[in-house]
């Protein structure tokens, strides 16, 4: 029977199924150095965030050669060294259509608070302060918002801006999409040029920020930029300067290069709306990753081909 590691948690009716079907499931997260002693003893490792699953962690599963399968919940595997694994014969899943909705919703919840400075606003009315006269925002309707990385996230969130009356444009790593032809595929620079809001949706691969000084230069004066994507695809200091010398009106963030968040400059700046990494944390969401997971581990079980196949934002 298998035997599985939950790390990080999970959504409680999911638990319950894999319980049900008489899988041994802990659930139960380990520091490093004692993961490195326990992950021997798992078929399958099921983590989020917080569970970092690099080489020595790969390493000292093969010993014994029980580990096959590590599912991340969610889309992001930034935390996993994928190749490695499938090099050393683990396949890596991750749940790629469980938190799309969601996280679109937080960057359309994110532009809202920038244009209307709703995140200060409610600060502000709680202090006894009346700032009506400071807070003169600007309507997103007729605006153009910028969507760099046209994957699933991407598409949702285009969808909800359209029905809101914004101009979208879009840049991919794959070129046009001639099957989303309701938006406007653009070069990278132009997009940059031509964008009144700017959100990423690609992965972090651990070199070069998407978005850096010479980035930020290309976009309009007094733009805003959203990264609800992964901590690192934005130069956090880059960022900063251009919040401090009026480049860009504004930022939402809710990823961080390190997390939790200790970078308070970014966090408490008054352009920034900030979320502590909350983009796929709806009760919706988290049932979908969990029916995703449990599905996943039944093609496992079952002896179904998986292909160490993961699939992006």
């Amino acid at each position: 029977m298998l035997r599985i590691l939950i790390a990080d948690g999970m959504e409680k009716t999911a638990v319950e199924k894999l319980k049900k079907m008489e899988f041994e499931i802990v659930e139960k997260h380990y520091e490093p150095e004692e993961l490195l002693k326990e992950i021997k003893e798992f078929d399958i490792l099921v983590v989020r965030s917080a569970t970092k699953v690099r080489k020595p962690i790969i390493d000292a599963a093969c010993e014994t050669g029980r580990l096959k399968l590590i599912i991340r919940g969610g889309v992001g595997l930034d935390n996993i060294d994928v190749d490695y694994a499938k090099a050393r014969g683990i396949i890596v899943r991750n749940t790629p259509n469980a938190s799309s909705a969601s996280v679109a919703e937080l960057v359309i919840g994110h532009m809202f608070n920038l244009a209307r400075y709703i995140h200060h606003s409610n600060i502000t009315m709680r202090q006894g302060k009346w700032n009506k006269k400071a807070y003169e925002g600007i309507e997103i309707f007729g605006k153009t918002l910028g969507v760099i990385g046209f994957g699933r996230i991407g598409r949702e969130t285009a969808k909800r801006a359209k029905a809101l009356g914004m101009n979208v444009i879009y840049t991919d790593i794959a070129g046009e999409l001639k099957e989303f032809n309701d938006y406007k595929y653009m070069a990278m620079d132009d997009l940059l040029a031509c964008s009144d809001f700017v959100t990423l949706h690609v992965p972090h691969s651990g070199g070069k920020a998407v978005i850096g000084r010479e980035e930020i230069a290309k976009m309009k004066d007094g733009a805003y930029l959203i990264n609800c994507a992964r901590g690192g695809v934005v130069d956090e200091e880059a960022l900063l300067e251009a919040l401090d010398n009026d480049k860009l009106a504004g930022a939402a963030v809710d990823v961080y290069v390190e997390e939790p968040a200790k970078n308070c400059p970014l966090c408490n700046h008054e352009k920034v709306s900030c979320t502590p990494h909350i983009g796929a944390s709806t009760m919706e969401a988290q049932e979908r990753i969990g029916e995703e997971i449990v599905e996943i581990i039944l093609d496992f079980y079952e002896g179904s081909e998986l292909n160490g196949c993961v699939e992006s934002l």
